[in-house]
């Protein structure tokens, strides 16, 4: 229990290397001047050069990792099936830019499919009529999963599903994910390129803390009974709404997972899921353990493809009640558009960010130095919330930024199965070009490039870290740092607030007056003080502004997958109102 307990802190600290206590020497930096944000800011753009050990690490030959691959097909109605047109797509390894396998390619044809499967679920199967709590058997009518002609799901025989009430089928699932946790974690680590170590020790006992979370709350989604004008009884009713679309991004599809499916079905829903064409593999793998834990079938359809096509089928079905999507703040904007376009369905969405992280002058300037590092390199620099912009005030700025770049030179970078590698690659080519352009516009807007931002290595998607400076604006989704310097609690206020974004920002400071003006000021949804990505799953998520709608995690997430209802009813003769 401590472990699954401290997972969330696990994940803001697995891949810290404490090196605060060594300060190697650094050249000075002179200070160059952001045409973006206005001369005389302090913005400085450093090109970091990493290590000689993590340059050998980017050229080494990969590790295989021990792991088979098993399901390469769409998940619909139970079975895993070819898509209806018989494409398939390659999912690749980052490391290398080869292909692991090659996915079935769901379109708009297979999303019908798994959108008529999960509403025959929902209207017609046992999953929104279990009960929330343990039955007897003699009380528990018997509901058999044979098909049409006799066939059964590939999953076996689960002829007593209504023994396995909801909370109870999301706990056997948490428990088959604990004795799975090194197929999911090499899975997770081979097709995204996150090291092993972050997919072992944080990710894959957080996707099980999620879902042991959400099955404590299966048995305790109520309605309440309100006192109504005159003599009537008036009860309001939390139903399921029905089939829930979600889509989840690459960069971390283990927890988008749960963050998704997890709330859905503790509530009696039913889904349909599209995986993210980079990332499909650990998706479907969770999937065939969500069924062999006792989920009837139709209940989780998981569908592969591409936005244009089996994500945008999925936002415009008229047959899906709601939809959840993870991603881009401009992708965010056209499923927003196509669900309106559609049937009107409510659409959650947690979108981009460019987070600031304020360092004020009482700060430990060696464990903010780690911190902030931390903020922004996490998972390749690739997280909506990453802490990427870094305002540091004036007094602590230049022993900031020295020993920022003693601890950037130090960061190793290669194969993400390796043991003390912290930095993989990043997703694949586009995003890995996006970077190094990120990069050359910093250089084209005036600023001073030192050292790093470059490829590391000749194979794969590794870049070196980097600081960056028109990054302070926009979102860039890689391991590119701005440190910004500024001199007053007013004047940071309004720079970080000076955004599009609002989904998170960290703090660091010893004064319990300025952490407390600082977490009120800030417009975002999360703000961290003296730490950083801590994700529990009872702390709601989610953003202000333009990175997003609705919350995920905590109890606020069981409102995007509910509706409510009230009925009125007359009192006769009522002994008391």
């Amino acid at each position: 229990m401590a472990a699954r307990r401290a997972a969330s802190s696990v994940l803001s600290r697995c891949l810290l290397a404490r090196s605060s206590s060594s300060s190697a020497a650094a050249a000075s930096s002179p200070a160059g001047k952001s045409a973006l944000l206005g001369a005389g800011d302090g913005t400085l753009l450093r090109r970091f050069g990493t290590a000689p050990a993590a340059a050998a690490a980017a050229t080494e030959e990969p590790i295989q990792p021990a792991v088979e691959i098993k399901y390469i097909q769409l998940l619909i109605n139970g079975n895993f099936v070819d898509a209806a047109s018989g494409k398939t797509f390659p999912t690749m390894d980052p490391r290398t830019g080869e292909v692991i396998a090659r996915v079935a390619e769901g379109d708009s044809e297979d999303i019908d499919r798994a959108v008529a499967a999960a509403r025959r679920a929902f209207d017609e199967g046992p999953w929104p009529r279990m009960t929330a709590y343990v039955r007897t058997p003699s009380t528990a009518p018997h509901i058999g999963t044979a098909h049409a002609g006799g066939s059964r799901s590939r999953h076996g025989h689960r002829g007593l599903v209504s023994l396995q009430e909801r909370c109870r089928v999301l706990l056997r699932f948490a428990d088959l994910i604990e004795q799975h946790a090194d197929e999911i974690a090499a899975l997770e680590t081979w097709d995204n390129g996150k090291t092993l170590a972050q997919s072992a020790r944080a990710e894959v006992p957080m996707l099980a803390r999620c879902m042991r979370y959400y099955a404590g709350w299966a048995d305790k989604i109520h309605g309440l009974v309100v006192p109504a004008d005159g003599a009537h009884h008036a009860q309001v009713l939390h139903e399921p709404v029905g089939v829930a679309g979600q889509i989840i991004p690459w960069n971390f599809p283990l927890l988008m997972f749960a963050w998704k499916v997890g709330p859905a079905l503790a509530c009696g829903n039913t889904v349909v899921l599209k995986t993210a064409e980079q990332t499909p593999l650990s998706a479907l793998y969770v999937a065939s353990l969500l069924h062999e834990a006792g989920l009837p079938d139709g209940v989780l359809n998981v569908v592969s493809g591409f936005g244009p096509t089996a994500g945008a089928a999925l936002c415009s079905h008229m047959g899906v009640d709601k939809l959840a999507f993870t991603g881009s703040t401009g992708t965010g904007q056209i499923v927003l558009e196509l669900a309106a376009r559609s049937n009107l369905k409510p659409v959650t969405l947690e979108l981009g960010g460019k987070s600031p992280f304020i360092v004020m002058d009482d700060a430990d300037v060696d464990q903010a130095v780690e911190l902030a590092h931390h903020a922004v390199f996490f998972n390749q620099g690739q997280c909506c919330c990453a802490g990427s912009r870094t305002f540091v005030h004036e007094r602590v700025y230049d022993e900031f930024v020295e020993k920022s770049k003693a601890r950037a030179m130090k960061r190793v970078v290669g194969d993400p199965f390796r043991n003390g590698v912290e930095q993989g690659p990043q997703i694949d080519e586009e995003q890995f070009k996006k970077i190094l352009r990120y990069v050359q516009s910093g250089v084209d807007s005036g600023a001073t490039l030192l050292a790093g931002g470059d490829r590391a290595g000749n194979r794969g998607f590794y870049i070196q870290p980097t600081d960056d400076m028109k990054i302070a604006r926009e979102e860039i989704f890689g391991p590119v740092q701005t440190i910004l310097k500024f001199s007053g609690v007013e004047e940071v206020i309004r720079r970080a607030n000076a955004s599009q974004y609002g989904l998170a920002a960290g703090v660091f400071t010893r004064s319990l007056d300025a952490a407390n003006t600082l977490s009120r000021a800030l417009r975002v949804g999360t703000v961290w003080v003296n730490c950083y990505d801590v994700f529990d799953a009872g702390i709601p998520f989610g953003g202000y502004k333009m990175s997003g709608v609705g919350r995920e995690k905590g109890v606020y997430a069981l409102r995007n997958y509910l509706q409510t209802k009230a009925v009125v009813t007359p009192i006769r003769d009522a002994a008391w109102l």
